[in-house]
């Protein structure tokens, strides 16, 4: 038996690559490919009658994984188990020892926050054992997630609809939603009118005019249009002139939440493809470690920064800082978000990649750069006989210091605009207009959250880790909870009212309002799913309960709890409720909403869940059926109005004829289609089947007959076997044989195969 000397199993292949360099031939690096083994999925998993023992079985996808570890194990004088420095890398170290045979105590474990040769070194020179209190963090967290899960879905099953599925965090998640699009459904906007105004210095040669705005907004109409009558013939003079130096602060280096929302708000990534794309980072040794909620950076990070900057800037850019992580139950120690070297500007990879990797470069750069130097200038402007004052701010950067490299993005810009800078102005001056407008607003809505935004308010509410966020927000997507979409908005008339010269002018402009990308909505399922369980699991959707269960997996991991007791009294509670919530019967599953009456037959039209979905419907007479018809993706039961419902029934509609032959659009099981000649023709994601033309329905029919036309045509024949032919059919190219298709293997390029390998394909798929 060949004999090793050091096995070091990491989670990663791309990992394993990049520390395979740093260690010598002495050592053999593996990769585990991530989780080795999880819960059963017979039943339970769980073995509640006996303290809550976890029945784990090794991924049917990793067997040969752990296989082929396990002989290395054996053959290894020393085996390293080198996975994430989290909870979950943890736990799947200690995982490694249970199906490879490894003795827990005796097994060396390394930890370091980023792939560098001094880390990787330094962790080899002091390994430690298996932190079990990390280890049954993690697997309270899994058993307590299964227990949820596989008690709460089986009464969704019953009580709302068949394949549902419920979550602790997830759930938390869709009511933030639920209760965020519930504030925008009842929101009435407010009309107002905000007040601006162009003045300049007569005295002064260049006139330069700036803006001001006035400290009170009007509620109607009349009243800003008689204020605007009083300022034609007013005086308006400088009362007060203020000018204050201010700093401003860098934004500290990112943590994994603060890097979801800036790459989002920057870059426009989603928060899994962010953490898809750091996670390619960090193993490439280009990135500390990106799951974390310290803001930390080591001494070491500092010096190298401080280097890097005085290189790049000079000396009176740097200013050293250590920020401290002030986030609830901020977990290990890690260090924040940043570069593996400072003086590695550009990297090597996908343009995603690049981008990435200098937004984290120049957070974690301007983090120890100098705060920016401001002086700030605030103008009061009265005007007579009036109590109302203008205001006038304007901004005059006299060092720029991080902000040469970097500013923090907003989730939502202000109304307000860039601030000016102003002329120098001293109280008694005397300004005149160019312009006054009474410019008519209305009151906005709350935003609804973007997958960003999101991860700060579960963050803010201590809900979820760094490990939970991206999961929970695929989770309940992909569940069909929630949808992720662009709004296009609509038009709105507003009305602006101008004084120029003393003379009053009105005018009515539009704009667009409600613009929205990459929005998150819940769906009627989500708020169905989350009604229902409030009302019967209100403890699990509470806020401050999920954030308390999140404490107490710290106080795990920090030793200071009992996992299986922490269950045990989480399992007290929450199961008596689910017995208790199958008993009750239950009127929200049944929940339909009456929208009025269908003009043409008189009947009642509701609103309501389907077998298949949110749906409208419009009862029957005596003995005659209802007619239905699905929502739109953009439609909830809770907002859909007659007009709209109505309008659903449009489908099946008939265009019109081509050679003599009917075509109707219509809406089946399978999206939107044209019917023509006994065809269906699905439309194209671009098309309306409400709005679609006969000349658009005959384009998609042509194209259809052109794709049978061109697939009936073989590819390739053979003169001396007709039988056999390369035909190009729906999913590609095939050999058709005597009546039998057979696929082409990968690599054979079908143009060139000879009639003797066309046979051997056909004898070997045979066999």
């Amino acid at each position: 038996m060949k004999t090793q000397e050091n096995l070091v199993i990491v989670e990663s292949p791309a990992k394993a690559k990049t520390i395979e360099k740093f260690l010598g031939k002495e050592f053999t690096v593996r990769s585990s490919f991530g989780h080795v083994r999880d819960l059963s999925k017979k039943d339970l998993g769980i073995d509640i009658a006996h303290n809550f023992t976890p029945d784990y079985e090794v991924s049917p996808d990793k067997k040969k994984v752990v296989k082929e570890l396990a002989q290395m194990a054996s053959e290894a004088k020393t085996v390293w188990l080198a996975s994430d420095e989290d909870r979950e890398g943890e736990a799947i170290a200690w995982h490694l020892t249970q199906v490879l045979g490894l003795p827990v105590e005796q097994t060396r474990r390394i930890v370091f926050h980023e792939i560098t040769k001094g880390a990787i070194l330094a962790a080899i020179e002091k390994p430690r054992t298996v932190d079990m209190n990390l280890v049954n963090a993690q697997q309270a967290r899994r058993v307590l997630d299964r227990l949820v899960g596989y008690e709460l879905s089986p009464v969704l099953w019953k009580k709302v609809k068949p394949s549902l599925s419920a979550g602790r965090v997830q759930s938390v998640a869709v009511r933030l939603l639920v209760e965020r699009e519930r504030e925008i459904m009842a929101f009435q906007p407010s009309p107002y009118f905000r007040i601006t105004a162009q003045f300049y210095l007569p005295e002064e040669p260049g006139k330069t005019v700036f803006r001001a705005e006035l400290d009170r907004r009007f509620e109607t109409e009349q009243e800003a249009e008689d204020f605007l009558s009083r300022c034609a013939n007013a005086r308006f003079t400088v009362i007060g002139s203020e000018r204050k130096p201010g700093e401003r602060f860098p934004a500290p280096p990112f943590t994994t939440s603060t890097l979801q929302q800036e790459a989002g708000r920057k870059l426009s990534m989603s928060v899994a493809q962010t953490m898809s794309i750091a996670q390619k980072l960090y193993e490439a040794g280009y990135i500390t470690y990106m799951r974390t909620d310290s803001v930390n950076l080591s001494a070491q990070a500092l010096a190298a920064s401080r280097e890097e900057i005085i290189s790049l800037f000079g000396e009176e850019y740097s200013h050293t800082r250590n920020y401290k992580t002030k986030s609830k139950g901020a977990q290990e120690a890690h260090e924040a978000i940043r570069p593996s070297y400072f003086d590695r500007r550009e990297i090597e990879g996908t343009p995603a990649e690049k981008r990435l990797y200098e937004l984290i470069w120049k957070r974690a750069v301007a983090s120890q750069m100098t705060e920016a130097k401001i002086d700030r200038t605030v103008v009061t402007i009265g005007i007579g006989g009036e109590t109302e004052r203008f205001v006038a701010t304007g901004e005059v950067v006299r060092f720029d210091g991080f902000m040469k490299l970097y500013s923090e993005s907003t989730d939502e810009e202000s109304e307000g605009g860039q601030q000016s800078v102003l002329p120098d102005m001293q109280a008694g001056d005397r300004v005149e207009y160019r312009e006054i407008l009474a410019t008519q607003r209305f009151t906005q809505p709350p935003y609804r959250y973007s997958e960003a935004t999101l991860v700060h308010r579960l963050e803010e509410l201590g809900i979820g880790r760094p490990s939970t966020y991206a999961p929970t927000i695929s989770t309940i997507i992909n569940r069909g909870y929630v949808v992720k979409q662009n709004r296009p908005g609509m038009r709105r008339d507003y009305l602006q009212i101008g004084l120029e010269k003393g003379k009053l002018s009105r005018k009515t402009l539009s704009e667009n309002v409600g613009k929205e990308k990459n929005k998150l909505s819940p769906t009627d399922i989500g708020i169905l799913v989350n009604d229902y369980l409030e009302s019967q699991f209100e403890a699990i959707l509470d806020y401050h309960f999920t954030a308390k269960v999140e404490k107490e997996f710290d106080e795990i991991a920090e030793g200071k709890k009992e996992w299986s007791a922490m269950i045990r009294d989480f399992y007290a509670k929450f199961h008596p409720t689910v017995e208790h919530a199958l008993e009750t019967q239950n009127t929200q599953a049944r929940k339909e909403r009456v929208l009025g009456t269908d003009p043409s037959t008189g009947h009642r039209v509701i609103a309501r869940i389907g077998r298949y979905g949110p749906m409208v419907q419009i009862d029957g007479a005596d003995g005659e059926k209802a007619r239905f018809a699905s929502l739109k993706k953009d439609q909830l039961i809770d907002t859909i109005t007659l007009e709209e419902a109505l309008s659903l029934f449009a489908l099946p509609r008939t265009l019109g004829t081509i050679e003599g032959k009917e075509v109707v659009v219509g809406s089946g099981k399978f999206g939107p289609y044209v019917r023509y000649d006994g065809k269906f023709v699905s439309l194209a994601k671009s098309d309306d089947p409400y709005k679609i033309t006969l000349e658009r329905a005959e384009e998609l029919i042509r194209q259809k007959e052109q794709h049978e036309t061109a697939s009936k045509e073989p590819v390739k024949v053979f003169e001396n076997d007709p039988d056999m032919r390369i035909l190009n059919g729906r999913y590609g190219i095939y050999i058709a044989y005597k009546g039998k298709n057979y696929r082409i293997p990968k690599g054979k390029e079908p143009m060139s195969l000879t009639l003797d390998e066309c046979l051997d394909i056909v004898a070997k798929s045979k066999k």
